[in-house]
């Protein structure tokens, strides 16, 4: 049975974010907290649980959770789950449309994938708290120039972002290399972490998803200091939505 919640109160003329939870065990969890004192009201649509995505956007903005899919298609042209080319098209839509626009783990890879980056399995999976690098770009981005120099963050993946959309900024990496957050467009960001979870959703990846627990437990203790770095970043981008700063000066969106 489809459910869609509207969380933060939305009148006719609210500005708002339309989230998209690919996964029961990804939910916006912290983020919506963070969003929500922002002043940013929240449309939750769960296609999993039978919910339709919208072949339009008419939200302010677009946010795309994690799950246990694939962004690419398997050798037969066939997709994990049947809204995913939907979801593909709301993507490009909202890239073309400079709406403010944020992918979180599985949501960052089909914002690659869906813009003409490359998207295929790690080499390994990669689970547990890693600490990221801002790379130079990041000091000129909309939402990454408040971000500090070394990020904390957790990783839940088995699939990696393997090559950028034609255009888009790198925006932090691991000590490896490794693709970790992007900005394709003037206003899509994408990051293969997680900023949103808690204990209780670590927990759920434990039970639901075959997260190692010993991986979960390391997470547990960088909870605080992943929401002390991301939780401005996150205002910040309900502030890009709402179109305005606390001061009344909107702030920049990049020339494409």
């Amino acid at each position: 049975m489809s459910r869609k919640d509207t969380l933060g109160g939305m009148g006719g003329d609210t500005r708002y974010a339309l989230v998209v939870e690919n996964d029961p065990t990804c939910d916006l969890c912290l983020l919506g907290g963070w969003l929500k004192d922002s002043g940013l009201a929240l449309q939750v649509i769960r296609p999993h649980a039978g919910d339709t995505v919208p072949d339009s956007l008419d939200a302010q903005a677009l946010i795309v959770l994690g799950g246990r899919q694939h962004a690419y298609p398997d050798r037969e042209g066939n997709r994990d789950a049947a809204w995913l080319p939907a979801l593909d098209t709301l993507l490009r839509d909202a890239v073309a449309a400079r709406v403010p626009t944020l992918g979180l783990g599985l949501g960052s890879q089909l914002l690659a994938q869906a813009l003409g980056g490359r998207v295929g399995p790690a080499d390994a999976p990669v689970n547990g708290p890693r600490l990221l690098t801002r790379r130079d770009a990041a000091e000129y981005d909309p939402l990454f120039a408040a971000a500090p120099m070394a990020l904390d963050v957790v990783l839940s993946r088995t699939d990696e972002i393997s090559a950028l959309p034609p255009g888009a900024t790198l925006l932090a990496a691991s000590p490896y290399g490794a693709i970790e957050a992007f900005r394709v467009g003037t206003a899509a960001w994408g990051m293969q972490f997680h900023i949103e979870c808690d204990t209780a959703m670590l927990n759920r990846w434990v039970a639901g998803t075959g997260l190692d627990p010993v991986a979960a437990a390391r997470a547990v203790t960088v909870l605080d200091d992943v929401a002390e770095t991301w939780k401005p970043i996150a205002e910040r981008f309900a502030t890009l939505a709402l179109g305005r700063t606390g001061a009344g000066t909107p702030l920049p969106i990049l020339e494409s």
